[in-house]
């Protein structure tokens, strides 16, 4: 049985806290700072080149544009090494590093990260992808045009650049991650990828438990409002995912632009993928992404930290040391110099442990648990919660709420939620005994004398009754102290449709998965409810949604335990 490797994080000053929390600030309000219009007519084909004349030693630094097969011009940034930079083969070509800009980004978002590279021995071109900014062309989405436009970029570098074709690598974040994993599909030139807070299955990210996630999508859509120009195909998918019609045209238009539905393709090419995700990454929730990783049978690394939508990478934008970014590095130098270090077999998944900070690595994914728990699901009172497999309650039972109304029990705010919790170790929280039962069921453990250690995803199988054909569950899994404050360790949405009304149906909801130490003393608790901002819910209000438990098939909340 493979055993995890743990070590201890260091503690955090207080002037890192602080730059973090400013970082933070300013990934949810930087995108509304643009200061060109959307609606811009695109740059002129062919503009002056700037370069920065480079000191002896330092890399340099030049503007580019660069065509692509269908005649869009793309603005880029082109980092070349000073000569003698260590690195080169012995024609003098160095490997090459394409990082697409993120999603509302263009392409000095990478200027730290390209000087960088630039100084380690690599050409790094970076580009503004397609529809956003100064780039020609609209918005694609990871579409096709965008897929075709990462060929044109690297064909472009060979021929302008001293870059060594045989030596290709990618790197981005967010948008730029998910473009990262389709190149490796789709070019099997790139021998080695790191996706940063990207996704790999996009229906996942948008559309998680049949269930629209309306709240990151409208944050997408505010960043890209004033930063780019939606394609007619976009603006039709954005327009029915908010209104939920024609949801079918809808998951087809994402399995296209999700790496998951080409992954056969990205093993076929051996293409090295490095994975950095974050647990509450509140657009990309990291089950899609830890799915598509167990999926490659190429060489593989993932490494998974406390925070939210990009912001474990924030700080490297800046230029200053980033454990992210630093790995990602050491990820490319490994693939395409052959330096590094080797991450080796045992450090294929690294853990970052909430809420202690606590670092494990692992061979493989399902390395991560070795036994799961089963709590049985006793019969919520109408004041006093259940016991999580308790003995006392009745083998049928069922609890009743009203549906479609908040219970207070939510997944966070988009961005917030993550971010508090990378850098105050404060998740959305609530106060249990205050939880209006009548619009969620609550069950709780009694307290935990030693830790355990939740590793995965839980899963929670009831029997549902509802009023109407149509409705949605939220499952909600907290650490609850001896106050009866609640941190969210995780949760998901579930929906269903077509069902009789009236009549009993089976339901299973896999929360996202997380690594969770419960602290000794603490409580587990389970909510159920039918309403969550962050998610357009299905259940009509005022209805009436019953959960339940009968002999045959018990209720159940199942834990995977390290």
């Amino acid at each position: 049985m493979a055993r995890s490797r743990r070590t201890h994080r260091r503690p955090h000053g207080h002037r890192h806290r602080a730059t973090t929390a400013l970082l933070i600030t300013a990934l949810g309000v930087g995108a509304g700072l643009a200061t060109a219009p959307a609606s811009a007519a695109p740059a002129p084909a062919h503009r002056p080149a700037a370069t920065a004349t480079a000191q002896l030693g330092h890399p340099s630094f030049r503007l580019a544009d660069i065509p692509v097969k269908d005649g869009t011009v793309l603005k880029a940034d082109v980092f070349t090494p000073a000569p003698g930079t260590p690195g080169a083969d012995r024609k003098g070509h160095y490997p090459l590093v394409v990082q697409p800009a993120s999603w509302g980004q263009n392409d000095l978002e990478y200027v730290a990260q390209g000087k960088q590279l630039a100084a380690a021995g690599y050409i790094a071109v970076t580009y503004t992808v397609r529809g956003f900014w100064r780039s020609g062309g609209q918005v694609d989405v990871a579409g096709p045009k965008d897929v075709s436009d990462i060929s044109s970029v690297i064909d472009w570098a060979l021929a302008h650049t001293p870059a060594d074709r045989q030596r290709i690598g990618m790197v981005g974040l967010s948008l730029g991650g998910g473009l990262t994993l389709m190149g490796a599909a789709f070019d099997p030139r790139i021998k080695a990828v790191a996706a940063m807070s990207g996704w790999g299955d996009l229906t996942h990210s948008l559309y998680s438990g049949g269930t629209r996630h309306l709240q990151a999508a409208a944050l997408l859509a505010a960043i890209q409002a004033p930063t780019g120009r939606r394609s007619p195909e976009y603006g039709r998918m954005l327009a029915d995912l908010f209104a939920g019609r024609d949801m079918p045209k809808v998951v087809r238009w994402a399995d296209t632009r999700s790496p998951a539905t080409y992954v056969n393709r990205i093993n076929a090419h051996r293409t090295a993928v490095f994975l950095a995700h974050a647990w509450g990454d509140s657009f990309f929730n990291p089950s899609q992404l830890t799915g598509f990783y167990q999926r490659l049978t190429g060489p593989k690394r993932l490494e998974l930290r406390p925070g939210d939508h990009a912001t474990q990478e924030l700080t490297s934008l800046l230029g200053l040391d980033n454990p992210t970014w630093k790995s990602a590095r050491r990820w490319l130098d490994q693939h395409l110099k052959g330096t590094g270090g080797d991450h080796g077999p045992r450090q294929s998944v690294d853990l970052e442990v909430r809420p202690n900070g606590h670092h494990e690595n692992y061979p493989d994914w399902r390395a991560i648990s070795t036994r799961t728990a089963h709590l049985r699901l006793g019969s919520p009172g109408p004041l006093e919660t259940g016991a999580l497999g308790g003995t006392a309650a009745a083998p049928g039972w069922q609890k009743s709420v009203v549906g479609g109304t908040d219970s207070g029990a939510d997944g966070g705010i988009a961005l917030l939620a993550g971010a508090l919790d990378q850098v105050a170790a404060l998740p959305p929280t609530v106060i249990l005994p205050l939880l209006p039962r009548s619009s969620a069921a609550v069950w709780q453990s009694a307290p935990y004398a030693s830790a355990p250690h939740l590793r995965g995803a839980a899963r929670v199988h009831t029997q549902v009754t509802a009023a109407a054909p149509d409705g949605t569950v939220f499952g909600y899994l907290y650490d609850v102290n001896a106050l009866g404050v609640g941190k969210l360790i995780s949760h998901a949405p579930q929906s269903w449709s077509g069902k009789k009304p009236g009549r009993a149906f089976p339901l299973d909801l896999s929360l996202f998965t997380t690594a969770y130490d419960l602290p000794a003393g603490h409580r587990l608790a389970l909510v159920l409810d039918t309403k969550d901002p962050m998610y357009a819910g299905r259940t009509p209000r005022g209805s009436s949604v019953s959960f339940g438990s009968t002999t045959a098939d018990p209720a159940e909340l199942t834990l995977p335990l390290r």
